[in-house]
């Protein structure tokens, strides 16, 4: 068959058995001309192709549809319109009915289910690329054929051309469809067969022109502009489909496991603080690249310093040295080739040269490139001195965000953390910035850089087959590369979560030692430290043994491309084409491209560690304040010091309300005390006060300010608070009581020591304030570490004072003789107390009595005692255990005492 495509309308050439015989004699093949489906007349072949001109024929001069195989190749004509034809089929009709299921049957993935990896976008981006390739062939070809009388655009290539864009268009629709719907009855993953059959067919179809590799009916060479183009837009074509090829079988845009398993999975999950990426299979098989933009966006502010202007400096030189670097790595063996030449006498007896310039640039050259990969040159190093303040920069800018971040989040936050694995992520995330940092801008982009610079080198120097060599052995390389390390991501997954949980486990039995001792499980605690390890170290074995994997592909690949590049400019040495100075310069290039190339899996894998290693940072980061300042908040306005509880209702947990519509007041200097039994919120209202949590109705005011309205830091300067459980920083006693008031003096320090009844003690000690208290203030007493947190408090001269069952945890002679103390505190002052024993606040101006959440008694001591209820209960019961604790100690002193006399 051989078809005729004119401007106006096609014109198909086919031998038809039953074609009448319009003239005299027998002819064995009949040419049938159809316009618009009908038939006009037969000729001859060679008649139709010389009665009309070139630019109206479907297919070349001479040439027809039905052989198949010209001059050792395919037909051209027959290969494209057959196959396009098949493609556009195959993703109209099974392509259509797969859309149209989709529309009728299949439903919307909600947004948060949906997975936005790069690679999902790669395949999207290659599909538009192919769309466009064809394109631009339509319109080179048609430049090109109006240039030259000789090149014409036959209808073929437009039928094909068309055929194909419209077949990789619906392609991208099936794709997003695919990837936005789906049926709920889905077991099966990856994408449909239209896409993998279609995109396998596409690829197969390019690799059909390395059969016709030395037919002359094609475009190879470079003998002419058309080949040029063709050859080129062939090379995109290839890769294109290859990596649709391989990328769709991995269906990177569809989730990994069914939706009706991921909405009931959803659904189970408790909603708990993101400390860390959960082991789940979702996120192990989270591509790394899925939130690279967003990550890039995080750390790009503290790349470009702004504001910094010789940081600026420093960084523009950097990119300056790089650049340097790369036209050095291009002269360094193209001299070293040149001197080979030199060296080598063109004839037998010759003279040889004695090329000393040359020999003095090459040495100049390589004492700035260095030993290559060793980064020893005088170039690298200056690099890397310039950049010594942009990474330091980077680190103090990220850390300091972070630690302010953390600090900024809210009590809940921080009661659920586990302190280890905090520590680790702020550890590994800031570290993972400069590591990008160094391996993108100083690693990844120069060896791309110098794989291009050599590829159109070659190209250029050479011929096109050494730089098709080194392209597809790049190519290849890099491939396997990103495949096998997207592949074995989720081990170094598995060994960060590892890593934090051993490190969690070791921080939270070192701290909680006492519990340990006191129990005496020191060897359970040894066992399952040596059980973290082990899991860590399984993880661990699994993540080298892949890396030994990827290793040796790499190498097989290198080695592979350097043998086939080097044969082949053996050969062209022997044919006398190129020198032996173009070999040693082929091969000293190669060998030089190579070197960085090698550890180009290793930036690679270092680039996505450091993602993975920002991952549990970015989740701190992103962490919301509970309780946060409106943006006009303004600073709270101390006047009179009164507190008002307006009808305030709180709760932890919606289903367990703590605070049930609490109203009272404190007026300016009085003292009002909170008692009840535990759970009725006493503790809260406290918190409440310091603006620890929001409540869910009603409101808080000091002097007629709503405390939600006003800064956090205005609000928490003027309050002061005395905790049950006071913990010091792991510093000496001078330096803890100073913290009430940062940059105060030792005058002040030592007022405050002797107003909280302290000074005396610390002047007891050997190093007196100079005494490291220890972690957490182990080395002091109860009595002694509420003392500290008196005098701290005193320092800090707050104008209200918060005192939450401050001597509870201590014996009743401490409590009394720290009473005084605390009388010092709350003089003049707006004070709440949060009381366990009832004795030390009976002379509080008000008491108020709590219970389920309920203000049910209030008033005077002597008042409650006289209203018969659960106040006056309250003091009966520890009235009564005070009796008997007295009893038996007055008990233990008589018969301590009589002993000696009895022995005398």
């Amino acid at each position: 068959m051989t078809c005729l495509q004119g401007k106006s309308s096609p014109i198909l050439e086919i031998p038809l058995a039953s074609c009448k015989q319009q003239r005299r004699g027998q002819y064995t093949s009949r040419i049938c001309k159809i316009r618009g489906g009908l038939l006009d007349f037969c000729l001859r072949p060679s008649q139709v192709i010389d009665t009309m001109p070139n630019n109206t024929q479907f297919c070349p001069g001479s040439t027809s549809l039905v052989p198949v195989w010209v001059d050792n190749g395919l037909n051209r004509c027959f290969l494209d319109t057959v196959v396009t034809s098949v493609l556009l089929f195959l993703i109209l009709v099974p392509g259509g009915v797969q859309i149209l299921l989709f529309l009728r049957r299949a439903v919307l993935v909600e947004q948060r289910f949906r997975v936005r990896p790069l690679w999902f976008r790669l395949q999207v981006a290659l599909s538009v690329l192919m769309v466009l390739q064809y394109g631009t062939r339509l319109a080179v070809l048609g430049v090109l054929g109006n240039e030259d009388d000789r090149v014409d655009l036959y209808g073929y290539m437009e039928l094909s051309a068309c055929f194909s864009m419209a077949c990789y268009l619906i392609s991208i629709v099936i794709l997003t469809m695919e990837r936005s719907r789906t049926m709920m009855s889905r077991r099966r993953q990856g994408h449909g067969f239209v896409l993998l059959l279609f995109w396998t067919l596409a690829f197969v179809n390019e690799n059909l022109a390395f059969i016709s590799w030395l037919s002359p009916h094609w475009w190879w060479g470079f003998d002419s502009e058309v080949q040029q183009a063709e050859l080129s837009l062939w090379i995109v074509r290839y890769f294109c489909t290859l990596l649709l090829f391989a990328v769709g079988l991995r269906a990177p845009g569809l989730p990994r496991k069914s939706y009706t398993l991921l909405i009931n999975e959803d659904g189970n999950e408790e909603q708990e603080v993101p400390l860390i990426a959960t082991d789940d299979s979702t996120s192990r098989q989270k591509s790394t690249w899925a939130d690279a933009w967003t990550k890039t966006k995080m750390v790009f502010p503290y790349v470009w310093p702004k504001g910094h202007y010789l940081l600026q400096l420093r960084i523009v030189l950097c990119i300056f040295i790089l650049v340097a670097a790369r036209v050095v790595n291009v002269y360094v063996p193209v001299l070293h080739g040149e001197i080979v030449d030199a060296l080598t006498p063109i004839a037998k007896g010759d003279r040889v040269q004695f090329p000393w310039q040359l020999i003095s640039i090459y040495v100049s050259l390589k004492f700035l490139q260095g030993s290559g990969s060793a980064g020893i040159g005088l170039l690298s190093n200056a690099r890397a001195f310039i950049w010594i303040k942009v990474s330091q920069y980077t680190t103090k800018s990220i850390m300091v965000r972070l630690f302010g971040h953390l600090h900024s989040l809210s009590l809940k936050w921080h009661l659920n953390r586990k302190t280890g694995e905090v520590l680790r992520m702020m550890d590994r995330g800031t570290t993972s910035i400069n590591s990008l940092l160094s391996y993108i801008i100083f690693q990844i982009v120069p060896t791309i850089a110098d794989i291009v610079v050599a590829i159109v080198y070659f190209i250029t120097a050479f011929n096109a087959w050494f730089g098709l060599i080194v392209l597809v052995t790049m190519t290849f390389y890099i491939a396997a590369t990103i495949a096998v390390t997207e592949w074995r991501t989720k081990y170094r997954r598995e060994m960060n979560l590892g890593d934090n949980k051993m490190k969690q486990k070791a921080v939270d039995s070192l701290l909680n030692f006492e519990t340990v001792k006191y129990y005496g499980n020191e060897d359970f605690e040894v066992s399952v430290y040596d059980e973290s390890i082990t899991s860590y170290q399984r993880s661990e074995w699994k993540s080298i043994a892949s890396l030994v994997l990827l290793n040796s592909a790499q190498n097989i690949i290198i080695t592979s491309g350097l043998l086939v590049g080097s044969l082949l400019c053996a050969y062209y040495v022997s044919e006398t084409k190129l020198t032996v100075g173009d070999y040693v310069l082929f091969a000293s290039y190669i060998i030089q491209l190579y070197g960085p190339l090698n550890y180009f899996g290793t930036y690679y894998r270092m680039i996505q560690q450091a993602f993975i290693d920002m991952e549990n940072m970015i989740d701190l980061l992103k962490e919301k304040q509970d309780v946060a300042d409106f943006p006009d908040a303004k600073d709270l306005q101390v006047k009179k010091g009164v507190v008002e509880f307006d009808n305030v209702s709180f709760a932890y947990n919606v289903e367990k309300p703590i605070l049930k519509g609490v109203s009272f007041a404190v007026q300016s200097g009085q003292t009002v005390a909170l008692v009840g039994p535990s759970g009725a919120g006493k503790s809260t209202i406290i918190r409440l006060l310091f603006r620890f949590y929001d409540i869910q109705d009603g409101q808080i005011r000091i002097d007629g300010q709503d405390i939600k309205k006003v800064s956090q830091h205005s609000l928490r300067k003027v309050v002061g608070v005395v905790p049950q459980d006071t913990v010091l920083f792991n510093n000496d006693i001078r330096y803890n009581i100073s913290y009430g008031k940062i940059g105060s003096s030792e005058e002040e320090v030592s007022t405050a020591a002797e107003a909280a009844d302290i000074h005396t003690r610390i002047l007891s000690f050997p190093d007196k304030y100079k005494t490291v208290v220890g972690e957490r203030g182990l080395k002091l007493s109860g009595g002694e570490k509420q003392r500290v947190a008196i005098a701290r408090t005193i320092l800090k001269a707050p104008e209200f004072v918060l005192l939450d069952e401050a001597t509870s945890a201590l014996d009743t002679k401490t409590e009394r003789n720290i009473q005084s103390s605390l009388a010092n505190v709350c003089a003049n002052r707006t004070t709440i107390v949060v009381a366990h024993r009832l004795s030390t606040v009976i002379g509080a101006d008000q008491i108020l009595v709590l219970q389920e959440g309920h203000i049910i008694e209030r008033g005077r001591h002597e008042d409650l005692l006289q209203l018969n209820g659960v106040y006056a209960d309250m003091w009966l019961q520890q009235q009564q255990a005070e009796e008997e604790d007295e009893n038996k100690s007055g008990d233990e002193d008589d018969s301590t005492g009589s002993g000696p006399e009895k022995l005398d």
